[in-house]
């Protein structure tokens, strides 16, 4: 077989050319601090990289999720911790309005305007709003969950069930959010018991009327709202543990995706200046091998 000058400079620039472009991929690799800048680069570091972004960013929206979600819990347990503290003043003030010795009227008056006041107190702490939405309302697209102490809100009723506000947290775990004033102060509805701002209402009524009957039956009825927010309340301080869990597990998934994601793309300084080193060596004696196997020089044979 017989090689010319011609074969020979080609397979020559041929080596030249296949030495500067792994030169220059190095030098891409520690200009950009990745070891991928195209697909062709490495199909298998390509799909990894694109699942584990893909993760990152649906774990980013679930901790947009959780932040949002824990908001609305706190603002609903403090709601309740209030509401609930001023409920117990009302049953301080109902034991007193029932003591005999304590019965003039200038008194059950004064009585009866503080539990009103406090009434009005809880009325504004039930109607909250938070991003738009009133915190106890439920689905409700109105602005209140309460008007003139009626439950406007939608769901929590015997008559129709909630319907849960939740919030994603992980790819197989949602927290609902929500708890709708009839579940935590009761059902509107007379049948199933008056609610607790119809019972407020009532000792505020029974005090000024002096009726003993009425106020021991109040007592009973508050007894029963107690129960139900503090019912409400710790399941509302459940879901948020459930929540500053969740946020936990979130931040380290995080740490981990970020970590997988650097050992994907991310370039290894030390070995990849010690391997561009290396090829700019070996490009070097290329070119000096190049020039003293092709006789004239290259630059002269290619003129």
């Amino acid at each position: 077989m017989r090689i010319t000058q011609r074969a020979i400079t080609q397979t020559s620039l041929l080596g030249l050319n296949s030495n500067l472009a792994a030169l220059n991929k190095l030098q891409q690799q520690l200009t950009s601090g990745t070891t991928i800048s195209r697909p062709s680069d490495s199909a298998t570091g390509t799909n990894t990289s694109m699942l584990t972004r893909r993760n990152i960013a649906n774990n980013d929206q679930y901790a947009r999720n959780i932040a949002d979600g824990t908001s609305v819990l706190d603002a609903t347990d403090s709601a309740l911790q209030d509401m609930l503290a001023q409920t117990l003043t009302v049953r301080d003030l109902t034991v007193q309005a029932l003591n005999a010795g304590a019965g003039n009227a200038d008194t059950r008056q004064a009585i009866a305007s503080q539990v009103s006041g406090l009434r009005e107190s809880m009325l504004g702490q039930a109607n909250q709003v938070v991003a738009g939405r009133p915190l106890f309302g439920g689905v409700t697209s109105g602005p209140a969950a309460y008007v003139d102490g009626e439950y406007v809100g939608v769901g929590g009723t015997a008559a129709q069930k909630a319907t849960d506000i939740t919030r994603r947290v992980s790819d197989n775990e949602t927290i609902r959010v929500d708890i709708t004033g009839a579940e935590a102060f009761g059902d509107p509805d007379p049948t199933n018991g008056p609610d607790l701002f119809a019972v407020v209402d009532n000792i505020a009524e029974h005090t000024r009327a002096d009726d003993q009957a009425g106020l021991t039956k109040d007592l009973a009825d508050l007894d029963e709202a107690i129960s139900r927010m503090t019912k409400a309340t710790a399941d509302v301080g459940t879901r948020a543990q459930r929540m500053e869990k969740a946020a936990s597990v979130n931040a380290s998934q995080a740490l981990t995706l970020k970590t997988q994601l650097a050992a994907t793309e991310d370039v290894d300084l030390p070995k990849t200046i010690m391997n561009m080193q290396a090829q700019q060596v070996s490009y070097q004696a290329a070119l000096q091998v190049t020039a003293q196997v092709l006789q004239p020089t290259l630059l002269d044979f290619l003129k």
